[in-house]
């Protein structure tokens, strides 16, 4: 009876915050939380390299301007993730900038950010859409990527010192 009704709690609390998080297209006054959202992950682990700055001080150039495409997460209205995806040309996007708020961790921000922004990707018609990760700092983040449709390709050549991992969805 005690964990069935703790069962059903867990439900109703998950169903909550399912229903309080949006994903929604960025515009240009979540510039700040982009940034922000985007600094604090990177620099918990590693150091801001050229193409995070880049990303993060221009998103409206470095990504959009060439038909990329960012998404927010507003939990209760307040932006607190994002996912972007540059458009690499050719068919080919990559997944880029996905990060939630450490805040706001936990109620599965992550996984509707990452479902929602690569079917929205999807219905682009891309030929493929890539990542670059690393193994140890977002081992989480990559049993996502798993579950989202993305499997392990040779790494190739990456513009980010960090990355040790490739990952691509093949449409």
């Amino acid at each position: 009876m005690i964990q069935s009704m703790m069962e059903s709690a867990e439900k109703n609390i998950s169903k909550t915050n399912e229903e309080e998080v949006q994903i929604v297209d960025y515009l240009p006054e979540h510039k700040q939380r982009f940034k922000e959202i985007n600094v604090q992950w990177i620099t918990r682990s590693y150091i801001m390299e050229e193409e995070d700055i880049k990303t993060v001080e221009d998103p409206e150039g470095y990504i959009l301007k060439d038909g990329g495409k960012i998404y927010i997460a507003l939990y209760k209205g307040y932006p607190v993730g994002t996912c972007a995806y540059l458009n690499l040309g050719d068919g080919v996007y990559e997944m880029i900038k996905m990060a939630v708020d450490e805040n706001y961790r936990g109620l599965k921000i992550g996984k509707k950010i990452g479902e929602i922004s690569v079917q929205k990707i999807k219905e682009l018609k891309p030929k493929k859409i890539i990542l670059f990760s690393n193994r140890k700092g977002s081992a989480k983040a990559i049993e996502m990527y798993h579950k989202l449709g993305f499997t392990e390709v040779p790494l190739g050549i990456s513009e980010f010192t960090r990355a040790d991992i490739r990952m691509e969805i093949v449409l």
